[in-house]
């Protein structure tokens, strides 16, 4: 546990300082066996890109480090509870532990309201804030195909 908040604070730092550079109050480190793999802050301002955040940052940074996909062994640690967007991210990645400072009350009090990506998620696309239009006759179907027939592929 000693280690767990040493690279929690050590998250929050990065979150502080991203802060002066421009960049929104969030910060992230990934460990695997002690040792930091990677870290991060938030950028989406500063990157123009809205999905540049702390965590999915430091997985992008993480990743190209161990060239690979999969994560599955290593901490994320995050100065606040991850979003909707990132805890796909964590997923997919195969982290299977996440540490946080402060929690999605405490983003929303300072601005940051992620309960309508919450409640969206849980709905049926067609009821969603935003149009999804599915039009299953448009031949989605034929790179699944490819997919499970291509003998080269790497599931994840």
């Amino acid at each position: 546990m000693t280690n767990d908040r040493s690279f929690l604070k050590r998250a929050v730092k990065i979150a502080g300082s991203g802060i002066k550079e421009g960049g929104g109050p969030f910060g992230a480190v990934i460990t695997r066996d002690g040792k930091i793999l990677a870290e991060a802050n938030n950028r989406v301002v500063l990157s123009h890109d809205p999905t540049a955040h702390a965590e999915v940052l430091a997985i992008r940074k993480a990743c190209e480090f161990l060239k690979t996909h999969d994560l599955s062994g290593c901490i994320l640690y995050a100065s606040c509870e991850p979003c909707p967007m990132c805890l796909g991210a964590i997923y997919w990645s195969g982290i299977r532990k996440v540490v946080y400072a402060s929690d999605r009350s405490d983003a929303e009090a300072s601005g940051f309201n992620d309960s309508l990506i919450y409640s969206e998620i849980k709905l049926d696309p067609a009821d969603r804030r935003v149009s999804f239009i599915h039009m299953p006759d448009a031949g989605g179907e034929e790179a699944f195909r490819i997919w499970e027939q291509f003998e080269s592929k790497i599931p994840y």
